[in-house]
């Protein structure tokens, strides 16, 4: 359901991530009044020592590794012209931005989906402002200010105008409606960021610390991306946003879906943010850069 995809780049040289701190011993036992008791204890811990030193030999990993899954929603859509906004709504004459000149560095980057050309990306409109709104509830401490550096983070990559709208009360569905006019007014539904927890929403948790994706649209033009959604593992958030390293991993998963929300797909390279597993990277590689700086070229569709 993604569509073709694309792999446009080399591989970056290797790069050394940087790694959360690692306990330089284990924590201490009293060794007077032994008891078989204390003595299972001093083994289980003697074990976990082991294990962790093991861990740090191979190159430790966060604990967040293998939690990203292809995106939500995905494809095209098809919608009737009673379900549509009115055309336009929003439209500059040109584009808001402009995404910075192409870099010489290598990467790897893939689209989810091409035009019709089998080449071109489907993207944003880059003449209409991207708005997205955020559901509080569940949501860990200082979530906005991680938001916030998300996405400005890949506002400035593509060079695409991001406008917060505020907070929400909507829950991410994979049946969402691209256009909300009871609820947003007569334009395409803001892009949606939520945290939420397994239990009440299946497509986080069991290893999976987020979601994202986006709805496309055509009035017989390219495909243009309108509006998606962003889904968060709200238990797992609120444990890992507890440090600073953890904090950096929940920002991390944002910028990731939100890559999956303008068009990029994962990557086989573990170098690059969009690599489906994530082995300590917190910043956007040079595919990364270079696959959201031609998303922010896409066309501009006043039809829509």
């Amino acid at each position: 359901m993604h569509g073709e995809e694309r792999d446009d780049g080399g591989t970056q040289p290797s790069r050394t991530a940087p790694r959360p701190p690692w306990p330089s011993e284990a924590p201490s036992v009293p060794v007077s009044g032994w008891t078989p008791l204390r003595v299972a204890i001093v083994a289980l811990l003697v074990a976990a020592l082991v294990l962790w030193s093991s861990a740090l030999a191979q190159g430790a990993r966060w604990p967040w590794e293998g939690r990203y899954d292809f995106t939500l929603p995905s494809g095209a859509v098809a919608l009737e012209a009673d379900e549509r906004p009115s055309p336009g709504v929003g439209a500059a004459a040109q584009p808001l931005g402009a995404p910075p000149p192409a870099s010489a560095a290598d990467g790897s980057w893939s689209f989810l989906r091409l035009q019709r050309d089998g080449v071109t990306p489907v993207a944003y409109d880059p003449c209409r402002p991207v708005h997205y709104v955020v559901r509080p509830d569940d949501a860990p401490p200082g979530f906005e200010s991680l938001v916030e550096e998300a996405v400005a983070e890949v506002a400035a990559a593509t060079g695409l105008r991001f406008v917060y709208d505020g907070r929400t009360d909507e829950r991410v569905t994979r049946d969402r409606a691209a256009s909300q006019p009871a609820r947003y007014g007569d334009r395409w539904a803001p892009v949606l960021l939520s945290f939420e927890r397994p239990a009440d929403n299946p497509d986080v948790g069991r290893g999976i610390a987020g979601r994202g994706g986006s709805d496309a649209v055509s009035a017989g033009g390219p495909w243009v991306y309108v509006t998606g959604s962003v889904v968060v593992d709200a238990d797992w958030a609120a444990e890992a946003a507890g440090s600073p390293w953890g904090r950096a991993a929940v920002r991390a998963v944002l910028v990731h879906e939100l890559g999956h929300v303008l068009g990029l797909d994962h990557v086989d390279d573990p170098d690059e943010l969009m690599h489906v597993t994530n082995d300590g990277q917190v910043d956007l590689g040079p595919g990364d850069l270079a696959g959201l700086a031609e998303l922010g070229r896409g066309a501009c569709e006043p039809g829509l």
